[in-house]
């Protein structure tokens, strides 16, 4: 029986191939770089003489001229940004100056404002005392804000979300500017005082700027600002009273359930605890006015 015919061995090895017998195609481009087209037109404007040069003395003229301009439009550039390179350094230099000394100039104001500041607190404290007697001019001060307060009472620290999301129609908060839900807002802050208030609170600071009866909490942006200034989380509620009473009736009231909402719905993070000792400043500049009798108008209506 005859099996299979079977393929003839090769005698010889196999030719290796060329290492760039698979960029043939690079290898052709880089051999024959310029079309034959092109050549032929290069050979036929060599063979007449037209070396691509200006031949008449007006041409080549006119070719220096041109190139002398350029190069003197070069020169001029080159000497002018020489020439002006120390006037802009200079200048530079007296702007740093300027603003350097419009700083110290603030910073220096800012200091005489603050040391008036304390000044009329003192000097308001003062007569307070003189007019009202101890006590009563102790409670005033307190009541008031021109005095520091220091006692127990309640500590609340309040921040925003880790991560912030985006408000939808159905945000119980979508009233305020805020576009953020997580985040804080002016309403959500006025909330949480009015309620310590309530709650018994004797005193009240956020951020270690004492509140008062003429303390306005607004927003600005996405800011909230306390007697128009900013506030930077996390907010930190301080609250002279009972402490552990004042935390209980907080927590319980309508208020600590709100911000117990907010930090479920939104993530607002909350912590309260009772403190023993808590020291809150002064308010500054403070004008308390108190009502006096009117005696010319009693002894007149008694003659």
């Amino acid at each position: 029986m005859c099996g299979m015919p079977q393929p003839p061995v090769r005698s010889t090895p196999a030719r290796t191939p060329r290492p760039d017998a698979s960029m043939s195609l690079l290898t052709n481009v880089m051999d024959h770089s310029l079309d034959a087209g092109y050549a032929q037109a290069a050979a036929r404007k060599k063979a007449a003489g037209d070396g691509g040069l200006p031949k008449t003395l007006k041409a080549r003229l006119g070719l220096a001229l041109g190139l002398v301009l350029a190069a003197l439009v070069v020169t001029v550039g080159a000497a002018q940004a020489r020439v002006s390179a120390p006037v802009v350094a200079k200048e530079r230099e007296e702007l740093v100056d300027r603003i350097d000394r419009g700083t110290a100039t603030a910073d220096k104001l800012e200091e005489t404002v603050d040391r008036l500041r304390d000044d009329v607190s003192a000097r308001q404290r003062a007569a307070l005392k003189s007019t009202g007697g101890g006590d009563r001019a102790d409670l005033l001060s307190m009541l008031s804000g021109a005095a520091e307060v220091r006692g127990p009472g309640v500590k609340l620290v309040v921040d925003d979300a880790k991560e912030a999301s985006g408000g939808g129609d159905d945000d119980p908060r979508g009233t305020t500017g805020f576009s953020d839900t997580g985040r804080l807002r002016d309403r959500d802050m006025q909330r949480v005082v009015n309620g310590l208030w309530e709650s018994g609170a004797e005193a009240v600071s956020i951020n270690g700027r004492r509140l008062t009866a003429l303390s306005a909490i607004r927003a600005a942006g996405d800011a909230i600002l306390v007697d128009n200034r900013p506030l930077v989380p996390p907010y930190t509620v301080l609250a002279v009273g009972d402490g552990q009473r004042l935390s209980t009736r907080f927590q319980n009231s309508a208020d600590g359930f709100y911000l117990a909402a907010l930090q479920e719905n939104f993530g607002i993070r909350t912590n309260i605890s009772a403190q023993g000792d808590l020291k809150l400043p002064a308010a500054p500049s403070v004008n308390v006015r108190t009502a006096q009798p009117n005696t010319e108008q009693s002894e007149k209506g008694t003659s």
